[in-house]
């Protein structure tokens, strides 16, 4: 049965439209393997250690318990904080360079990636940095992509947030004194990811800065709370200046 000219004409449009999805498909993967890394994780040689969670093959029980102890110990501080946590990740674990690299990694020691995802280097295998990285993502997933990626909440408060979640003695004094502050600024503090990444490469207390500022925010409301009800603001449409602003 011959086919018709129109429907052959169809087909071949649509196998050209689908050659160009796939080409387009692997081109994204190569140029941001982390993406490919996030989608299937055991194309680029890992395996599931736990429900959501990925770490390289073949490791013995201890490095897996480990990993599975950071992890744990991240959701905890992250989850203390926000009275439970509601973003759900898929963590991507390197213990070596070479994994590290091979699924898009460089001199970051974890990265997080909106609210879809975490990624530790061998450099990263840290209650600190883990949690660092869990709490920008229950952040993210709190007050939305959308909202985020339109910069609703400004860096330094994202920044400074995580700091506080999880005590990070290099930039806050321990919890209980009345002055937690290991710097102080005034100044405008970064807003943007990108201004804020650029500082923080020529300003060693910039994290500081931050934790400072949001610490004593906290401080003067109703506790860690007041984050969650500001995020659940900025989500519902006020602006940041005003939701930080109010009195809770």
């Amino acid at each position: 049965m011959a086919v018709p000219p129109s429907l052959r004409r169809a087909i071949v449009a649509a196998s050209a439209t689908l050659a160009l999805f796939w080409v387009g498909m692997a081109g994204t993967v190569l140029a941001f393997p982390v993406a490919g890394a996030i989608t299937c994780p055991t194309c680029y040689g890992l395996e599931r250690l736990d429900d959501n969670m990925f770490t390289e093959r073949a490791l013995t029980d201890e490095l897996r318990r480990g990993i599975a102890e950071v992890l744990a110990e991240s959701s905890r501080r992250v989850s203390t904080f926000y009275g439970g946590l509601s973003a759900d990740p898929r963590i991507l674990v390197c213990v070596t360079e070479a994994c590290y690299r091979r699924i898009g990694g460089g001199e970051a020691r974890g990265t997080s990636f909106l609210d879809i995802a975490l990624r530790l280097s061998p450099r990263g295998i840290d209650p600190v940095i883990a949690s660092h990285e869990r709490s920008h993502i229950e952040l993210h997933h709190k007050v939305g992509r959308i909202h985020f990626l339109m910069g609703a909440i400004p860096a330094w408060f994202d920044e400074g947030v995580a700091v506080v979640v999880l005590d990070d003695p290099r930039y806050l004094a321990p919890d209980g004194i009345a002055d937690r502050c290991l710097a102080r600024s005034d100044e405008p503090l970064p807003s943007g990811a990108s201004e804020w990444g650029r500082q923080a490469r020529v300003d060693n207390e910039l994290y500081a800065k931050a934790a400072c500022r949001v610490a004593q925010w906290i401080s003067a409301r109703s506790g860690p709370v007041a984050v969650t009800r500001l995020l659940a603001r900025v989500s519902a449409g006020t602006s940041f200046a005003t939701a930080y602003a109010d009195q809770d």
